[in-house]
């Protein structure tokens, strides 16, 4: 028969000078005598040594994203990236001793949902870190909670407003709306564009993205004549894009990050209108073009260079991390990765790096040592981070793409 025996020697931790070992071993009650003394012998040695051999306790890391409901384009390619991440860092062994325990909440996009959800994290989980939520308005209703709990928070959301004014803990991995305009801005006149018609939905992001747009278009020359916001769960937006042909906009530019985006280009499409279409870094997911069909053909935005990987020049920092990333995930969950995805990367290797700077799994020392992280390639850009600055990104970090055939293509100058 086999016995299960425990051996005990010493004190825990350093009482005395003696450390407690606890060794199990699973014997046969022939071979008990014949090991006895070797066992024995190995507890004396570890005892004389002072030496115990302990397993390093896990990371705790909590992310909440929109796995489900209207932001589910965003949330599931996160929680996918962070799954295999984790997987693939755990099976190195971790980092600095410690592997990674990964804690998934499915909001729907909720901010109600995120709230709770980051509360459950911080006071009954105790995670170390947490990435996500997916969109705007879901982090800025936890900015506080990741504060208050001084639990390092590292969002996937993209609106400035939640990293400008800085909060000691909240980080964001997006480019900022305000570059994004910039670059929008900057095609415009490259095409002679000054009068605009504006779309936005009623979300967090397209809330920010609505007042950058105010207030940086007539610093460039850019006249708005229609402005209508519409509900992230439309499935007509006939009368709202109507009503900007009818005011003679040059272009549109919508602010989204719903699937209602794709609705704006079908209906757009629907009632004649021939001018560009701008959308904003929300629509760097190629299910939002196969949403709009025919009618995404043409669209400009503004995008993370991952989506075009595969054409950038062999000596572009970005080319090889990006280039490894699309076929891990494309080869594993047979759908192509998106900037969705990439910013839950981000995230996730910037959290890992920043324990590796600071040497410690203590949350104030990793908090710090993310602001001295200094030319991370990461999928968004190459971060370089500041105790003024907890996006670490700038406008370089955006390409202008179009969609060309169904697919996302670098937009040619003329």
């Amino acid at each position: 028969m086999g016995l299960r025996t425990t051996y005990n020697a010493g004190h825990i931790g350093k009482r005395n000078g003696v450390r407690k070992v606890a060794i199990t071993t699973n014997l046969k009650e022939g071979e008990m005598k014949g090991k006895m003394g070797m066992v024995l012998g190995v507890l004396l040695a570890i005892m004389m040594s002072g030496v115990f051999v302990q397993a390093a306790e896990p990371i705790k890391v909590g992310a909440i994203l929109s796995v489900t409901g209207p932001a589910s384009f965003l949330g599931a390619p996160e929680a996918k990236t962070l799954e295999m991440l984790v997987e693939e860092l755990n099976k190195g062994g971790g980092v600095k001793g410690h592997k990674i325990e990964l804690i998934v909440k499915d909001s729907g996009a909720s901010p109600e949902k995120a709230f709770s959800f980051a509360k459950q994290l911080i006071e009954e989980d105790k995670v170390f870190a947490i990435i996500g939520p997916s969109t705007s308005g879901e982090t800025m209703k936890i900015k506080s909670v990741a504060e208050e709990g001084k639990t390092i928070l590292l969002s996937c959301a993209a609106a400035e407003v939640i990293v400008n004014p800085v909060a000691k803990y909240v980080f964001k991995t997006p480019q900022k709306d305000s570059d994004a305009i910039l670059r929008i801005f900057g095609q415009m006149k490259k095409m002679k564009i000054s009068k605009i018609g504006v779309l936005s939905g009623n979300t967090g992001f397209g809330k920010a993205g609505k007042e950058q747009i105010e207030k940086l278009a007539p610093e460039h020359g850019i006249t708005i004549l229609a402005n209508e916001v519409y509900d992230k769960a439309a499935s007509d937006l006939t009368a709202e894009v109507t009503k900007l042909k009818a005011a003679n906009v040059e272009a549109i530019l919508n602010w989204s990050i719903v699937p209602a985006q794709s609705i704006v280009i079908k209906n757009a499409r629907q009632i004649g209108f021939k001018g560009p279409i701008f959308q904003s870094h929300g629509f760097g997911n190629i299910k939002y073009v196969v949403a709009a069909g025919e009618a995404a053909e043409g669209v400009v935005f503004p995008a993370g260079r991952l989506l075009v990987a595969d054409v950038l020049p062999k000596d572009h920092p970005q080319k090889a991390l990006l280039v490894k990333y699309k076929k891990d995930y494309e080869s594993r969950y047979k759908e192509e990765a998106s900037t969705f995805g990439g910013h839950a990367y981000d995230a996730f290797i910037i959290l890992v790096k920043a324990i590796e700077k600071a040497d410690s799994v203590d949350k104030d020392a990793v908090r710090a040592a993310i602001e001295q992280l200094k030319g991370v390639v990461g999928t968004g850009g190459v971060f370089n981070f500041s105790a003024t600055d907890h996006n670490g990104l700038d406008a370089d970090a955006f390409e202008m793409l179009t969609v060309e055939k169904g697919k996302f293509a670098i937009l040619k100058q003329k």
